[in-house]
């Protein structure tokens, strides 16, 4: 060891700590995190004050990016030139920031990844919105710190007029921890800051009825708000993003899907090439060809489908499994006070208020201290012009400027800045038009000085200029929404904003589904031609029409057993003329399944009821199984098994019974048999069931109906060619399951096979579908109860090759409504006497 050395033993353990722990803390303060004040990090922020310090404003020439990335580099952030130009870059980026708060020229990248061209072929100039970040720097309203080597300062934060980190958002990884926050809309955000100065108590709930939810640069959709509410509520959410497109068809006939916006933060090419290659593999079906049509005019991906590809289904696969469907994780971590937090949307925008507080009380202090320093010498130059004569003759009897300054001090008692005005003070301005200028000016400068006085003494005139200045900035820069907020199946939350009435449910053959307000059908005679339905493509017709309250859940079995579930308010309204949106987009369900029944529940929640409760399914070839309803009681996004269904079977209907029903289950061939619920037991779930009745070699099940037995029921039986009846329960004798039954339609090859039976009370109404979207709605009550052997009336009168495609009741409908509903008379029906086979007019009145 040299003299003079010292050698200090320390445990490496807590030097290692401490080394890494400042290290971390670099890191979190000084490059990684914004702050919650200005919402930029140290290098954004040192950009902008660069490009100011170098004059680039929006209305001066641009200057070339290598110059500006030298002069933050050289003054203020001593790092790499690529971390300085990428961070230019990136805001100057439309598809990066949603309001870029730099405006270059020359190749600053692409949607598709490409790199930016060197900064010395690129130029910049700040971005008529970044003025705003900078206005007032000069006038005190943020602390100033020394730069890297203490030859500079740099300002700590930007005043910052506009909240830019809602607007603009933030990301950043620091060192056990990390920042990743949306863009919003202006309009929004300044709406949500507002309703906070209007009433500092208000709830995260509240201000979301101002910032509804993130608004990307891409535009896209947000598809569902559950992640959205609890982000804005804790901090942290998950955001899912989905691209917008559209169906359109080419002149070929073939249809196409057609993307016009992509998420937020995704590669536009590398996302093509990546579908390309499931296409390629057989992982994504019924795609033909992928173009980019993108131009300068926007973003357009073209997949172009096979012949026998379902465009929903396809799409519904694409978000599936391609970047057409991401999810911004949001974590709002920013620096409050230098201290990472994790902060709500009242926490962000309190802190930006405060921020703009404290910016307006020292700006309004700093221009309260220049106004009466140049009122001081306003009241100098009123005084000495009040004695001119003396005052020019001490000036000119004075041998020097400092033995006429102390002159004036002395004889007139002017200040020493007074003094010093009045002798750099020119000749003009004692000319009569100059000394009305001075006294104008000092009345002006009055009246500013009380202004700037009040404005000091009162927080509530504060808070309404900061309201106005962000009212002006909203005018000037809001625009439109980008990114459009679309509901999923998760959204549970908003059930209380929603209306409980009821509702005309439609689903097509081809799966698409709506819901509509029952008023809005209008009701009609029995023998009518009907209105016209949902608008189909076609090879498509309404298959399912039921009515529903908004707050029903509604559970979906499919014909391979699988049951899925979705609340009523959750599907699309549209009027009775339109088409719907595809099921698979609202539910996972498989390409391969159809929709076969749809049950009504109106709570899962309530133990009794899911435990006392059964669903009863019927199979086409006449398995019939019972569960408890508790079974179904869980709801899962992907379904589950409701039934084992053999090889060659299909699911057909299901009834929601109270376990004390008899079952009515028919064949096309018009026999039907009649026993007790309780000749079956009840299974689990994934059971397969037993039989409820023998079928003939052609035969199959058309339908089932469960009633109770203390219900004033009649069975109602349709047949293909749009004849039908009701007959009366006691027609049908209890037997055992498993029978060949009893006729209940005398089926003729002028009334076509059995195709439906419904059990109705007076007081239904009944809704007929055709296969070419023709809807009739009428009473019940209209329908005279026959025998059970009978032909029946006709119902609808049908088009040549048209044919009955459902049949449903709509129950529970109020006098009012039917007083209020257009009733068309239909024409005299025919009856058929089954005895001669004879037709016989019948107008009696039903």
């Amino acid at each position: 060891m040299a003299e003079g050395e010292n050698i200090i033993s320390i445990n490496i353990e807590d030097e290692m700590r401490g080394a890494y722990i400042d290290y971390s803390m670099s890191v979190i303060v000084s490059r990684a995190l914004p702050d919650v004040r200005d919402g930029l990090k140290p290098v954004h922020r040192r950009v902008l004050y660069g490009m100011s310090e170098l004059g680039l404003s929006y209305n001066r020439s641009y200057k070339k990016s290598a110059r500006i990335v030298g002069e933050v580099l050289g003054k203020y952030h001593p790092h790499g030139d690529s971390s300085v130009y990428d961070t230019m870059v990136r805001m100057a980026q439309e598809w990066s920031l949603r309001y870029p708060l730099v405006d270059g020229q020359g190749n600053f990248g692409s949607i598709d990844g490409d790199s930016p061209a060197a900064m010395r072929y690129t130029e910049a100039r700040m971005k008529e919105i970044s003025s705003e970040m900078l206005a007032d720097l000069k006038k005190n309203t943020v602390d100033f710190t020394p730069n890297f080597d203490d030859s500079l300062k740099e300002p700590s934060v930007l005043p910052a007029k506009i909240p830019n980190l809602l607007v603009n958002g933030a990301s950043g990884i620091a060192v056990g921890m990390a920042t990743n926050m949306a863009p919003h809309n202006m309009r929004e955000v300044i709406g949500g800051v507002v309703a906070y100065i209007d009433n500092p108590e208000v709830t995260v709930s509240e201000l979301m009825e101002y910032v509804q939810a993130p608004d990307f640069p891409t535009g896209g959709i947000i598809y569902g708000y559950d992640g959205v509410k609890k982000a804005y509520e804790t901090g942290r959410g998950r955001v899912v993003m989905r691209a917008k497109s559209h169906f359109e068809e080419t002149k070929s006939g073939r249809e196409q899907i057609v993307v016009t916006e992509i998420p937020y933060q995704v590669n536009k090419a590398s996302m093509i090439e990546k579908t390309a290659e499931l296409v390629n593999d057989k992982k994504i079906e019924g795609i033909s060809a992928i173009r980019d049509e993108s131009d300068r005019k926007g973003i357009r991906i073209v997949y172009e489908l096979k012949k026998d590809a379902m465009p929903d289904v396809v799409l519904n696969t694409l978000f599936k499994h391609t970047q057409l469907q991401t999810a911004f994780s949001i974590n709002n971590v920013a620096l409050v006070n230098g201290k990472p937090k994790t902060l709500n949307l009242y926490d962000l925008i309190r802190h930006y208020v405060d921020h703009r507080h404290e910016v307006v009380v020292r700006r309004t202090q700093f221009e309260l201290d220049e106004a009466e320093r140049r009122l001081h010498i306003l009241e100098g130059y009123l005084k000495a012009l009040q004695n001119l004569d003396e005052v020019i003759e001490l000036i000119r009897s004075s041998k020097d400027g400092d033995i006429a300054r102390a002159g004036l001090i002395e004889r007139f008692d002017f200040s020493e800045i007074q003094a010093r005005a009045i002798l750099d003070m020119r000749l003009q301005r004692l000319t009569g038009l100059e000394i009305e200028k001075i006294q104008s000016e000092h009345d002006e400068v009055t009246k500013t000085v009380v202004y700037l006085k009040d404005l000091l003494e009162s927080k509530e005139k504060r808070m309404a200029l900061i309201k106005e200045e962000l009212l002006e900035l909203m005018e000037k820069y809001g625009d439109e929404r980008r990114s459009t907020i679309e509901m999923n199946a998760d959204d549970l939350e908003i059930e209380d904003l929603i209306p409980d009435e009821e509702m005309v449910i439609t689903i097509s053959k081809e799966g698409y589904i709506k819901r509509t307000p029952l008023k809005e059908y209008r009701q009609q005679g029995r023998g009518g031609v009907g209105s016209r339905g949902a608008v189909s493509k076609e090879d498509d017709y309404t298959e399912h029409l039921f009515s529903a309250t908004n707050h029903n859940y509604l559970l979906f079995f499919t014909n391979t057993g699988k049951v899925y579930w979705l609340k009523v308010f959750r599907l699309p309204e549209g009027s009775k003329t339109s088409k719907g949106r595809p099921l698979q987009n609202l539910i996972e369900i498989k390409p391969e399944e159809t929709i076969q029944a749809v049950i009504n529940v109106k709570n899962l929640n309530d133990p009794d009821y899911i435990n006392n409760q059964y669903l009863v399914m019927c199979t086409e070839k006449g398995v019939i199984k019972k569960t408890v309803l508790e079974a179904y009681s869980r709801p899962r996004r992907d379904g589950i098994m409701a039934i084992n269904i053999n090889e060659g079977d299909k699911l057909l209907n299901v009834a929601l019974t109270d376990g004390n029903h008899d079952v009515i289950v028919a064949a096309n061939s018009g026999l039907a048999i009649r026993f007790n619920e309780e000749k079956v037991r009840s299974m689990g779930r994934v059971s397969t069931g037993v039989r409820a009745i023998s079928l003939g070699e052609n035969d199959r099940v058309v339908g089932m109906v469960c009633v109770g037995a203390d219900e004033d029921t009649s069975l109602l039986v349709v047949s293909e060619n749009g004849y039908g009846k009701r007959s009366a329960l006691d027609e049908y004798r209890i037997t055992n399951r498993g029978g060949k039954g009893v006729k209940t339609l005398q089926v003729t090859e002028k009334t076509g096979s059995l195709v439906a039976i419904k059990g109705v009370v007076d007081g239904d109404d009944l809704m007929i579908i055709t296969r070419q979207g023709i809807l009739i709605r009428t009473a019940v009550d209209q329908l005279r109860v026959m025998g059970r052997a009978t032909q029946g009336v006709k119902l609808i009168r049908l088009n040549d090759a048209d044919q009955i495609s459902s049949i449903e009741k709509v129950a529970g409908i109020t006098e009012e409504l039917i007083e209020n509903a257009e009733v068309v008379d239909g024409e005299a029906s025919t009856e058929v006497n089954p005895a001669t086979g004879s037709e016989e007019n019948d107008n009696t009145e039903a």
